[in-house]
C-alpha cells in the first residue's frame, strides 16, 4: 500500500500529538487528515514551521499538567458522602459506579472527569470508607475518598426525631368521606 508522510497539527487519536511527523496511507491523508486541517504534506516550509508547532504543543501540555494538578488538589480535598439502599440484612441492592461518582464531582466540586478515568476495581456494594483513583493526566492521578452509608441508618436517624409525631391518615383522592 503506498503511503506518505504527514505533520500533524493537532492530537489525532491513534495516530499521534501535534507536531509529530507520521506515516500514513495516502488515502487517510488526502481524504481525512488534510482536508479537515489536522496534517500538513512534509514540504521544506512545513518543516520550517515545525518549530512553531513544537513550542506549541509544548506550551499546552504544561497547561494541561497545570490545570489536571489543580483539578487533583481540589478532588484530594473533598469528602464525598453516598447513600446506598440495603435490606434488613444489610445487603446493598444497588452499587456505586464511576457515573455516580462522575455526576457528584461535578455537582458538588464543579469539577468534569470523564467516567473512564476513573478507576473503579470492584463494584463497591458495602457500606465504610472507599478510596477510588482517578487518572486526571498521565502525569497525575488524584485520590478521591468518600463514604458511603446505609439508606436504612438514614432512615433511622429521621425517625428518631420525629418519634412524637403522629403521621395522619391519608385518604384517596377519590373516595368520598362516608357520611354519618
Amino acid at each position: 500500500m503506498p503511503s506518505t508522510e504527514v505533520i500533524l497539527t493537532e492530537h489525532v487519536p491513534g495516530l499521534g500529538a501535534e507536531a509529530d511527523l507520521v506515516k500514513v496511507r495516502r488515502g487517510f491523508a488526502r481524504n481525512f487528515l488534510l482536508p479537515r486541517g489536522k496534517a500538513h504534506e512534509v514540504t521544506p516550509a512545513a518543516m520550517r514551521q515545525l518549530d512553531h508547532l513544537k513550542k506549541k504543543r509544548a506550551e499546552r501540555e504544561a497547561r494541561e499538567l497545570n490545570d489536571a494538578e489543580e483539578v487533583a488538589r481540589r478532588i484530594n480535598k473533598s469528602r464525598l458522602i453516598f447513600t446506598l439502599e440495603t435490606g434488613e440484612a444489610g445487603k446493598a441492592f444497588g452499587s456505586i459506579t464511576a457515573q455516580d461518582i462522575m455526576n457528584r464531582l461535578k455537582n458538588e466540586i464543579g469539577v468534569e472527569v470523564d467516567r473512564h478515568k476513573i478507576d473503579i476495581e470492584h463494584p463497591i456494594k458495602n457500606t465504610g470508607d472507599h478510596e477510588v483513583a482517578i487518572e486526571l493526566h498521565h502525569d497525575v492521578i488524584a485520590q478521591l475518598n468518600f463514604v458511603v452509608k446505609s439508606s436504612e441508618t438514614a432512615k433511622q436517624a429521621d425517625a428518631g426525631g420525629a418519634e412524637g409525631e403522629h403521621p395522619e391518615k391519608k385518604r384517596s383522592f377519590f373516595r368520598r368521606k362516608k357520611e354519618s
